[in-house]
């Protein structure tokens, strides 16, 4: 099980995840991931509710996810508490894992890579190519946090 429940109005929708998320992407990126003029909550709600994939992944040796928002849940076809169990590199089929390691151990050396484009399977065995993929570091005052993901392009194979 997840060790924390569901984004919602009750937990802040994950504000202070989410603000990870945001401070990261800005510094690498240059960009914001919500409106700025939002507060915080807001923001974290934006990003919940948004209609393009935000997921993050913890730095356990066999990353887990640890934020996927609706997007990535209805994408994957999995609940809040079937995606944040799931080992990330199970979300590309195995033929697709060693491409996808070395793209997060790129991101690890770089900060970020912008515009990547892979194959993914959701719970069902759907597959899908993602596409225009932002993928960063999670740092706190040079600390590792994880990485995260951000897309809006998918089609279904």
């Amino acid at each position: 099980m997840a060790a924390f429940s569901e984004p919602s109005e009750q937990n802040l929708y994950w504000v202070e995840h989410v603000n990870l998320l945001r401070k990261s992407f800005r510094q690498l990126i240059g960009r914001d991931l919500a409106d700025s003029a939002l507060s915080s909550v807001e923001a974290a709600k934006q990003i919940y509710c948004a209609p393009f994939v935000v997921v993050s992944h913890d730095t356990a040796a066999d990353p887990i996810f640890n934020y996927g928002n609706r997007a990535a849940q209805q994408l994957f076809e999995m609940s809040w508490q079937e995606l944040t169990t799931l080992p990330s590199r199970q979300s590309a089929e195995p033929p697709n894992r060693e491409e996808r390691a070395r793209l997060l151990a790129v991101v690890s050396m770089q900060g970020f890579i912008e515009n990547y484009a892979g194959i993914r399977i959701s719970k069902s065995g759907r597959r899908f190519r993602i596409e225009q993929v932002t993928v960063w570091n999670l740092n706190v005052n040079g600390s590792y946090l994880g990485q995260a993901a951000v897309y809006s392009n998918w089609t279904y194979l």
